[in-house]
C-alpha cells in the first residue's frame, strides 16, 4: 500500500498540481500580459472610445436608422437585433416564405430610402451571428446619396469617408473589402482624429 501511495499516487497528484498551476494559471496569466501589452485595443474587445466614453466595439454592429447615417446588415441576433449576448442568425432556409418575405421587405425599404436601383445583398439579409460591423463597399456606395443629401454635403465628401474607413483583404486575398459602419458613421459626425481610424474627442 505504502509503496502504490509512494510510486503511483503521489506522483500522479504533484503532476496534476503542477500541470493546474501550468495550464490554468501561469499560461493564461502570460498570455493575459502579452495580450494587454502587445493587443491592448483588441484584447479589451476593440472598444471605440468618444470623448472618454464608450461608443460601441469595431467588432459588433449596431442598428442605424437615421438618414445621415450609413446602415450597417440587418440583425437577427436578439429581440431587437444586434444583441452580442444572443448572437445568431434566422436558421431560415432558402426556400422559407418567411425569409423570402422578410428579404421582399427590405429590399423595398431600401430602395424606397436610396432612389431605387438594386440592393446589394449585404443590406437586406443578416450574418451567420447577427453582429456583422462591417458592409461591401457597394452597399456603402448605394447610400452615398442619401447621406450627403441628408448631411447637405457633396456626394465625394461621403465618398472620401467610405474610402477612408474601406479594409482591403487580409493579404489582398483573403477575405472581401468592407466598411466598418460605427466608424465610417463617427467619422461623418467629426468624431474621429482626423486622418486616424481610432475615435477622438471632437472638438
Amino acid at each position: 500500500m505504502r509503496s502504490f501511495l509512494r510510486h503511483v499516487l503521489l506522483p500522479a497528484v504533484m503532476l496534476l498540481v503542477v500541470l493546474t498551476l501550468i495550464t490554468g494559471a501561469a499560461y493564461p496569466a502570460l498570455v493575459t500580459a502579452v495580450a494587454q501589452i502587445a493587443f491592448n485595443r483588441q484584447a479589451n474587445g476593440s472598444m471605440v472610445i468618444v470623448n472618454g466614453q464608450a461608443v460601441g466595439s469595431s467588432l459588433i454592429g449596431q442598428a442605424f436608422s437615421d438618414p445621415k447615417y450609413f446602415w450597417g446588415r440587418p440583425s437577427a441576433a436578439g429581440r431587437d437585433g444586434y444583441d452580442a449576448g444572443d448572437s445568431g442568425g434566422t436558421n431560415l432556409g432558402p426556400t422559407s416564405a418567411q425569409l423570402i418575405a422578410n428579404v421582399t421587405a427590405a429590399v423595398e425599404a431600401a430602395q424606397k430610402a436610396n432612389g431605387g436601383g438594386p440592393v446589394p445583398v449585404d443590406l437586406v439579409t443578416s450574418s451567420a451571428s447577427g453582429l456583422d460591423p462591417d458592409i461591401s463597399p457597394a452597399a456603402a456606395e448605394y447610400q452615398v446619396a442619401r447621406v450627403a443629401a441628408a448631411r447637405g454635403i457633396t456626394r465625394d465628401a461621403v465618398r472620401a469617408a467610405v474610402a477612408r474607413h474601406t479594409e482591403q483583404p487580409l493579404l489582398g486575398f483573403l477575405g472581401e473589402p468592407r466598411v466598418n459602419v460605427l466608424e465610417l458613421n463617427l467619422d461623418l459626425d467629426g468624431l474621429l482624429s482626423p486622418g486616424a481610424g481610432t475615435p477622438g474627442a471632437s472638438g
